[in-house]
This record gives C-alpha cells, sequence and structure tokens, in this order.
C-alpha cells in the first residue's frame, strides 16, 4: 500500500499558501485603520481580543483550504494493492489453404474452403484465452492475423477469406515456416500451428520436412487436418446457360503421408477430414492433445483509491464552517 499523487506538479502551488499568509497579513496592517479604545472596560476589551482571535481562526482555515485545493488538485492516490494476471492458454497458427482446389464440392451443399471458414470461425468463437493467428497460403503464403485475443477481428477476417486471390498452388513448407516465424518469439511454451490443407506440396521453396525440423526446433508442434476425399470429386468449372454452377469430376493430388510425416516430427498428429464435422471434430482433437500452460503476465492492474474528492470535501467542510463563524461573530462583535 502506497500514498501517491497522479498530477504531482501541482504540489509546487503549496509554496504560495505561506505568501497568500503573508499577503493577508500586509495587506490587514496596510489598510486596517488603527484602532484606539481609551477607557476601554476590561470586558470590553476581552470581547475585542476574542473578535481578533475569531478573525486569526478564520485566516488559517482559509490558508488550510488552499492548501486542501492544491493538493486535490495534484490528485491523491490511495495504492491498495498491485494485482497481477496471469492467463493459461495457448499460442496457436491456424494454416489454411486457399489453393483453388479448396473450391472442390464435395462437402455438400458447400464447398472446401466455405466450410472450412464457418468452422475456423466456431473454433474462435470457443477460445478465450488463446493467443491465436491465422496464416493463408497457396503458391505463397502471408499473415493474415499475427496472434491476437481479438477473437472478433480474427472472425471477421476469415469470413473474407477466398481462393484465387494468391497465385495458385499448394506451398505447405512455405506456409509452415511462415507460421514458425509468427510463433518462435512467443512467450508461451505451448506453440501449435494447425495446418489445415487439401493437397500435395507443389510449390514454394522450402521443403514440407525441412519447415517441420525448422517448427521441432523452435518448440513448435504441427497438427495436420486433411481435408476432402481422396480421388474424383465434383469441382465448378462454369456456368451453364441459365446461370447455374457446373460441376465436373476432378482428382486433386494428396498426400496423406508428407501431412503425418509432418505431424510426427514436430510431436503432432495427422488427422482426416471428409465433411463439416469430421473438420470439427479434426480441431477439437488437435485441442485436446494440447496441454495447457501459463503464458508470461499478460497484464496487471493497481486497486486505486482516488482521495481528491474527500480532499476537497473537507476543504467545502472548513469553508462552510469558517462561514458559520464568521457569520455567529459578527452578530456577536458588531462593528
Amino acid at each position: 500500500m502506497e500514498l501517491r499523487f497522479a498530477d504531482r506538479a501541482w504540489l509546487l502551488g503549496l509554496l504560495f499558501v505561506p505568501a497568500a499568509g503573508f499577503l493577508m497579513y500586509w495587506l490587514e496592517r496596510r489598510l486596517a485603520a488603527p484602532l484606539r479604545f481609551p477607557g476601554l472596560r476590561t470586558v470590553g476589551a476581552l470581547r475585542v481580543r476574542a473578535g481578533q482571535g475569531m478573525a486569526a481562526f478564520s485566516k488559517a482555515v482559509k490558508l488550510l483550504v488552499l492548501a486542501l485545493v492544491v493538493v486535490a488538485m495534484a490528485r491523491p492516490q490511495w495504492v491498495k494493492a498491485h494485482v497481477k494476471i496471469f492467463s493459461e492458454g495457448i499460442d496457436i497458427i491456424i494454416t489454411l489453404d486457399c489453393s483453388t482446389s479448396m473450391n472442390a464440392a464435395d462437402f455438400q451443399p458447400k464447398d472446401r474452403i466455405t466450410v472450412a471458414r464457418d468452422v475456423v470461425k466456431d473454433f474462435l468463437g470457443q477460445r478465450k484465452n488463446d493467443r491465436i493467428g491465422l496464416v493463408v497460403f497457396a503458391r505463397e503464403a502471408y499473415t493474415q492475423s499475427p496472434l491476437t485475443l481479438d477473437y472478433r477481428a480474427l472472425s471477421g477476417i476469415v469470413g473474407t477469406l477466398k481462393t484465387g486471390v494468391i497465385e495458385d498452388g499448394t506451398a505447405i513448407g512455405n506456409a509452415l515456416a511462415v507460421s514458425t516465424n509468427r510463433l518462435r518469439p512467443a512467450p508461451g511454451k505451448s506453440k501449435v500451428v494447425v495446418l489445415v490443407t487439401d493437397g500435395d506440396n507443389n510449390a514454394g521453396n522450402i521443403a514440407p520436412l525441412e519447415a517441420a525440423d525448422l517448427a521441432k526446433q523452435h518448440g513448435v508442434r504441427v497438427f495436420t487436418i486433411l481435408v476432402g476425399k481422396e480421388g474424383p470429386v465434383q469441382y465448378p468449372v462454369g456456368k451453364d446457360i441459365f446461370g447455374r454452377t457446373r460441376y465436373e469430376d476432378v482428382e486433386f493430388s494428396v498426400n496423406p503421408a508428407l501431412l503425418k510425416q509432418i505431424a510426427e516430427r514436430t510431436g503432432g498428429k495427422a488427422y482426416e477430414a471428409t465433411d463439416g464435422d469430421g473438420l470439427r471434430d479434426g480441431i477439437r482433437k488437435v485441442l485436446d492433445e494440447m496441454e495447457k500452460t501459463k503464458f508470461a503476465e499478460t497484464s496487471s492492474y493497481e486497486q486505486i483509491v482516488e482521495l481528491a474528492p474527500y480532499v476537497s470535501f473537507l476543504a467545502l467542510a472548513l469553508l462552510v464552517l469558517d462561514l458559520l463563524l464568521t457569520l455567529s461573530s459578527a452578530r456577536r462583535f458588531p462593528a
């Protein structure tokens, strides 16, 4: 516990209180006409001295009120306690494949990218203390959001994701490297990449297993989720004469063995999801596998009692008291 002043510069004003007292004394001596009471009886003399004492008391009260006003302006605070807040959670980077193969419609009635967006948004809505970031990739990988606790903003970013924005391809190695780089400086012990993809690595300048080794070096575990079915799947190829989306069976290259190797090398696990429920279940299993650990101190605050209102009230009370005593004195000792 401690007493402090939030705006301590105002305390310099206390130097003017003695100056104000001297000024009041000087003006009184300068302006007041000398009074003589020849032949004054003893009782009358006592009354004069009492009036002078009351005047001196009134001056002292005024100076005290001035000092209290200065102290109130300096905002005195009583610090009751310093409170540190620690949060338990996980540092998570969601690494989402946004290549055009994610337009495949085997998650009927929705395509893969739509289901993935919905599942990630549902996931964000369930989190509380986890710091989560987002990396998207196709032929290149980009950070869409660094680690954050602002799930609402992150959910808004996820809702805008679509395929075709990044040059097409599937650079799994680059995506893992970018994700690891985002997690590397994080203070938490539990660092995780959730890699959601539907294909095989076919682009980028970093080999996936090399990126997995890099992740392992920095204590990052990678959990992979392969979305979609192997073999031919319905894929949008254009519109018919009525404006309806036309689909054809297209087969995309997948490599579940590679995803399993990545997960195993980093201490994670590999999952497969053939529908929306499978994807939700995969992310849930990922979280079940991750132990929670305390972050470093996330925030702190002080329990503070502002004393300025109390000081101001005391100054007001003294002014009222001074006024009442002055009126009483005026009635008792008329001029």
